[in-house]
Protein backbone atom coordinates (compact mmCIF):
# COMPACT_ATOMS: atom_id res chain seq x y z
CA UNK A 1 0.00 0.00 0.00
CA UNK A 2 1.04 3.46 -0.63
CA UNK A 3 0.68 6.89 1.58
CA UNK A 4 -2.97 7.26 1.67
CA UNK A 5 -5.47 9.50 3.66
CA UNK A 6 -8.07 7.61 5.09
CA UNK A 7 -11.24 8.06 2.54
CA UNK A 8 -13.41 8.52 5.99
CA UNK A 9 -11.10 11.21 6.74
CA UNK A 10 -11.90 12.85 3.32
CA UNK A 11 -15.92 12.07 3.98
CA UNK A 12 -15.86 14.24 7.50
CA UNK A 13 -14.12 16.59 5.88
CA UNK A 14 -16.85 17.19 3.73
CA UNK A 15 -19.57 16.73 5.90
CA UNK A 16 -17.77 18.86 8.20
CA UNK A 17 -17.64 16.14 10.98
CA UNK A 18 -16.20 16.74 14.30
CA UNK A 19 -12.49 16.11 15.13
CA UNK A 20 -11.33 16.96 11.67
CA UNK A 21 -8.98 20.30 11.86
CA UNK A 22 -5.29 19.48 12.28
CA UNK A 23 -4.85 22.92 13.38
CA UNK A 24 -7.25 22.69 16.73
CA UNK A 25 -6.29 19.91 18.81
CA UNK A 26 -3.78 17.05 19.05
CA UNK A 27 -2.67 15.33 16.05
CA UNK A 28 -0.64 12.09 16.87
CA UNK A 29 1.44 9.91 14.66
CA UNK A 30 1.56 6.13 15.67
CA UNK A 31 4.29 3.12 14.51
CA UNK A 32 2.16 0.61 13.86
CA UNK A 33 2.09 -3.35 12.24
CA UNK A 34 -1.27 -2.32 10.55
CA UNK A 35 -2.15 -3.15 7.39
CA UNK A 36 -4.30 -0.22 5.66
CA UNK A 37 -7.67 -0.63 5.64
CA UNK A 38 -10.63 2.52 3.98
CA UNK A 39 -12.96 1.08 6.15
CA UNK A 40 -10.67 2.67 9.29
CA UNK A 41 -12.11 5.41 11.05
CA UNK A 42 -11.02 6.20 14.30
CA UNK A 43 -7.72 4.93 16.53
CA UNK A 44 -9.47 2.11 17.96
CA UNK A 45 -9.55 0.47 14.44
CA UNK A 46 -5.72 0.17 14.45
CA UNK A 47 -5.15 0.54 18.40
CA UNK A 48 -3.71 -2.51 19.15
CA UNK A 49 -1.61 -2.48 16.37
CA UNK A 50 0.32 0.10 18.09
CA UNK A 51 4.16 -0.03 18.86
CA UNK A 52 5.12 1.70 21.79
CA UNK A 53 3.64 5.00 22.48
CA UNK A 54 2.33 7.65 20.05
CA UNK A 55 4.20 10.46 19.53
CA UNK A 56 2.43 14.57 19.17
CA UNK A 57 3.35 16.36 16.45
CA UNK A 58 3.68 19.78 17.69
CA UNK A 59 3.91 23.18 15.51
CA UNK A 60 1.49 21.64 13.03
CA UNK A 61 0.05 23.94 10.26
CA UNK A 62 -1.80 23.97 7.33
CA UNK A 63 -0.88 25.98 4.49
CA UNK A 64 -2.36 25.60 1.33
CA UNK A 65 -3.73 21.85 1.58
CA UNK A 66 -0.15 21.21 2.98
CA UNK A 67 0.04 19.38 6.14
CA UNK A 68 3.10 19.81 8.55
CA UNK A 69 4.60 19.64 11.52
CA UNK A 70 7.65 18.91 13.93
CA UNK A 71 9.83 15.93 13.65
CA UNK A 72 9.00 13.15 16.75
CA UNK A 73 11.21 10.65 18.71
CA UNK A 74 10.13 7.58 20.04
CA UNK A 75 12.23 6.43 23.30
CA UNK A 76 12.65 3.24 24.15
CA UNK A 77 10.40 1.42 21.45
CA UNK A 78 9.82 -1.94 22.49
CA UNK A 79 12.04 -4.99 20.56
CA UNK A 80 10.57 -7.48 18.85
CA UNK A 81 7.85 -5.85 16.25
CA UNK A 82 8.25 -4.83 13.04
CA UNK A 83 6.27 -1.54 12.03
CA UNK A 84 5.27 -0.86 8.75
CA UNK A 85 3.50 2.10 8.70
CA UNK A 86 2.59 5.39 10.84
CA UNK A 87 -0.69 6.48 11.13
CA UNK A 88 -1.95 9.80 11.96
CA UNK A 89 -4.72 10.79 13.88
CA UNK A 90 -6.32 13.37 16.13
CA UNK A 91 -6.51 12.41 19.46
CA UNK A 92 -9.66 13.40 21.77
CA UNK A 93 -8.56 11.17 24.47
CA UNK A 94 -10.78 8.41 23.17
CA UNK A 95 -10.03 6.00 21.02
CA UNK A 96 -13.06 5.66 19.38
CA UNK A 97 -13.88 8.61 18.58
CA UNK A 98 -10.07 10.15 17.62
CA UNK A 99 -10.14 10.29 13.99
CA UNK A 100 -8.00 8.62 11.60
CA UNK A 101 -6.19 11.11 9.07
CA UNK A 102 -3.33 9.75 7.27
CA UNK A 103 -1.51 6.12 6.67
CA UNK A 104 2.53 6.78 5.45
CA UNK A 105 4.21 3.87 4.60
CA UNK A 106 6.38 4.84 2.18
CA UNK A 107 8.74 7.96 1.53
CA UNK A 108 9.86 8.27 4.96
CA UNK A 109 13.42 8.18 4.84
CA UNK A 110 13.15 4.50 3.55
CA UNK A 111 12.79 2.90 7.02
CA UNK A 112 10.00 0.48 6.58
CA UNK A 113 9.73 -2.46 7.52
CA UNK A 114 11.47 -1.07 10.40
CA UNK A 115 12.13 -3.96 12.95
CA UNK A 116 12.10 -2.13 16.60
CA UNK A 117 15.15 -3.33 19.21
CA UNK A 118 14.41 -0.87 21.98
CA UNK A 119 16.45 1.70 20.77
CA UNK A 120 14.81 5.01 19.86
CA UNK A 121 12.80 5.42 16.48
CA UNK A 122 13.31 9.20 14.62
CA UNK A 123 11.04 10.54 12.35
CA UNK A 124 11.90 12.74 10.17
CA UNK A 125 9.36 14.75 8.30
CA UNK A 126 10.23 15.50 4.52
CA UNK A 127 11.07 19.31 4.39
CA UNK A 128 8.33 19.79 1.96
CA UNK A 129 5.63 18.56 4.62
CA UNK A 130 3.85 15.74 5.76
CA UNK A 131 1.45 15.45 3.20
CA UNK A 132 -0.60 17.53 0.76
CA UNK A 133 -4.25 17.32 0.03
Amino acid sequence: MANAIYPLYKQALLDASANVDLNDGTVKVALSTAAYNSAHDFYDDVSASTVGTPQTINNTTVTNGLFDGDDVVYTAVPSGSTVTALIIYIDTGTPGTSRLVAFLDTGIGGTFPLPTNGGDVNVNWNASGIFQL
